[in-house]
């Protein structure tokens, strides 16, 4: 049974604007955002999503905001959506007070704790808001925030474009992750798209090991960015460590259930005096088979053991098979095209089959 995608979809200041005073208890303040109407249209008549609208109405029911001022405009809402074929699979709405940090309040998850089974692809779904609480709530879900009116690097999307979200959520650009990690030693955020231009901005306080990870991105054609801040005062091992394990869940995330992918990569790399040979399987599985001796202990200020673990900690968070060997006289060089025969090998792999969407395993899941 193939997964289902949902829209979690906010409602004030996203579908309809939103008033100064946070109220909408009048027809006369309903009012729709530019194009949101035509670009849900087209959303819903595509059928690739459940539509889910999830709002916090502060007091609702309270004395603040009787529900007789409530349900005029927001049922005049739904029947002009509704008269354009948008309808809602579920609309989820939280009456409590922010002070009361109540779990049903977004960014909390207890009104959406159905959508948290097998049956939905969640790491294929989006939080659709205005609000910083709608990209926490995305992050919560284990979903991608698309971020009305603001920016949040956090999000995979920030506009007021309602025809562009329509255009970006239909199309290629759909495999896309967030991955935030944060331990007492680090500080790493990730956000990966793979039908990217191989556009890089990589920060992570350690020149060599961006300059190898930009060359991930080039040669891969993802689009990657990573901040990692990590305790560099006593070594390097814990950024190298945690980026790649955040970089493995953001693959394995913007993968799903890999369904269409070429699944197998592989890669063999000349550079000057080294050649280097990759090979990567999507199977779901974590395993590394590592055929790699460096004679020099650091280049520029990464220790080359971390190069070892790099893969292996990828390979762990991304559950993937790597097969890496290389050999040369230049160690730098051994390095890089290690690197990019592996961003080959994984270009490769994540490819779209775009007549088979199956999922590449006669076990029918990876």
């Amino acid at each position: 049974m193939q997964m289902k995608k949902v829209l979690f979809i906010d409602r004030d200041g996203t579908i309809i604007v939103e008033p100064p005073d946070e109220q909408i208890d009048s027809l006369e303040k309903l009012s729709f955002l530019p194009g949101v109407i035509t670009a849900l249209s087209r959303i819903a008549h595509s059928g690739m999503y459940q539509l889910v609208m999830v709002t916090n109405q502060d007091g609702l029911g309270t004395p603040s905001f009787p529900e007789e001022n409530f349900w005029p405009a927001h049922n005049k809402m739904l029947e002009i959506l509704a008269a354009e074929g948008i309808h809602f699979d579920a609309i989820h709405i939280d009456r409590s007070f922010a002070h009361e940090n109540l779990p049903t309040r977004k960014p909390g998850t207890a009104m959406l704790t159905a959508y948290m089974s097998p049956a939905y692809d969640l790491a294929h779904s989006f939080v659709i808001g205005d609000r910083i609480t709608d990209v926490q709530l995305a992050e919560n879900l284990g979903c991608r925030a698309i971020l009305i009116g603001k920016t949040d690097p956090r999000a995979v999307l920030c506009t007021t474009d309602w025809h562009q979200i329509a255009d970006f959520v239909l199309g290629a650009n759909q495999r896309c992750a967030y991955v935030h990690r944060q331990t007492h030693e680090t500080n790493i955020r990730v956000k990966l798209v793979l039908e990217g231009k191989g556009k890089a901005h990589i920060q992570t306080g350690i020149g060599f090991f961006d300059h190898l990870l930009e060359q991930l991105a080039r040669h891969s054609g993802c689009n990657l960015e990573i901040q990692a801040q990590g305790d560099l005062h006593i070594d390097q091992h814990h950024t190298i460590e945690d980026t790649a394990i955040a970089l493995g869940e953001a693959f394995a995330r913007a993968l799903g259930d890999k369904r269409g992918i070429e699944r197998y990569g592989f890669a063999l790399l000349p550079m000057d005096d080294a050649l280097a040979q990759v090979a990567v399987d999507f199977s779901g599985r974590a395993w590394i088979n590592w055929k790699v001796h460096f004679s020099r202990e650091t280049i520029g200020q990464m220790p080359t053991e971390m190069v070892y673990h790099f893969f292996k900690s990828f390979a762990d968070a991304a559950r993937c098979n790597l097969y890496l060997q290389v050999e040369g006289q230049n160690e730098h060089h051994k390095v890089e095209i290690l690197f990019k025969a592996f961003a080959r090998a994984v270009r490769m792999a994540i490819k779209l089959h775009p007549h088979d969407l199956s999922i590449p395993s006669t076990k029918g899941v990876l």
